[in-house]
């Protein structure tokens, strides 16, 4: 259990569906610092690394919306990525400090469509994106469930308070190259 959510009460913070979230209350920032076996040969962060800083920010975000080592091992409910999008715009190099700012982009009663941005911090300059579909999965059953009532007015507290951001730029792209090998049908 990590000390965040070692804070946390119960399945997670209940958030007052009353007033917006300010900056300072926002549950979806996390920061970390590139370590050392992170580095690839080219002296910069390695592609599987990003992957890695994105999936250790959604995991102490799942936490602060009720998804807690507890709900896991009591509930036996837990939640699964079925998607995946990374963009890469810039480099980080070891011990330089990165800050994963998440959003979510929509959500249902069995799924969450992410979005993330990392920054250097103390920059607003983009380093990598990361977009994600999660989906609420029974483990005994391994099939798709619904979100519990605290975690679904979390995910509804939590969106108010983005509700006026903009769609990433980057969100819900493909791949092109405009003279592909391979036909599309």
């Amino acid at each position: 259990m990590s000390n965040k959510e070692k804070n946390l009460t119960g399945y997670g913070v209940l958030y007052d569906k009353g007033k917006p979230l300010s900056i300072d209350e926002y549950p979806f920032i996390h920061e970390g610092t590139v370590k050392s076996e992170w580095i690839d040969m080219n002296g910069h962060m390695n592609v599987a690394y990003y992957v890695r800083a994105f999936d250790l920010a959604i995991d102490i975000h799942w936490a602060e919306i009720g998804i807690t080592s507890d709900y896991i091992e009591n509930e036996q409910c837990s939640t699964f990525s079925v998607e995946c999008h990374i963009t890469y715009q810039n480099e980080m190099k070891v011990d330089e400090k990165y800050r994963i700012i998440s959003n979510i982009l929509a959500y249902d009663e069995k799924r969450i469509h992410l979005f993330q941005t990392m920054f250097k911090k103390g920059s607003k300059e983009t380093i990598a994106t990361a977009e994600w579909m999660n989906l609420h999965v029974n483990l005994k059953t391994r099939k798709v469930c619904g979100w519990p009532r605290t975690v679904l007015d979390n995910l509804k507290k939590v969106s108010y308070s983005q509700k006026e951001q903009e769609w990433p730029a980057e969100a819900g792209k493909r791949m092109n190259i405009k003279n592909p090998i391979f036909s599309v049908k």
